[in-house]
């Protein structure tokens, strides 16, 4: 707790993830744009930049989780966010690569996590109070 927050406590782990990870999203996206530009079909570097873009937006959701006042809804949504992030765009990034389809199964999952993220940082934007 700090005077910077009005006093309530904020957990940090999501900013820091969201950091790492806005940072890592920025270099997959030069590194798809760039060097496997000519590596990659034009279909799976189109896997590519869907996985860019998903972490990109799912990053700013979760540094959103770090701004706000603790609750269980908001480190839920943190915890889903982050597994969602991990799960969804890495697997893509991963069969972009060439990795077996069979890794695709993983994909939806991810997504899953991260339509449960948005709604638990729904919740707690609902029964946040002021």
């Amino acid at each position: 707790m700090s005077a910077a927050t009005g006093g309530t406590p904020r957990m940090r782990w999501p900013g820091v993830a969201a950091a790492a990870l806005g940072a890592c999203a920025v270099i997959l996206g030069a590194l798809g744009a760039h060097a496997l530009h000519a590596q990659l079909s034009p279909r799976m570097l189109d896997v590519w930049h869907t996985a860019v873009r998903f972490q990109f937006w799912h990053v700013l959701a979760l540094a959103i989780c770090a701004l706000l006042p603790r609750s269980h809804a908001v480190q839920f949504a943190a915890v889903l966010l982050l597994v969602g992030i991990v799960l969804f765009s890495g697997s893509l990034y991963a069969l972009a690569l060439g990795a077996p389809h069979l890794l695709g199964f993983i994909t939806p999952l991810g997504g899953l996590a991260l339509i449960g993220g948005w709604i638990a940082l729904g919740v707690a934007f609902y029964r946040r109070r002021d």
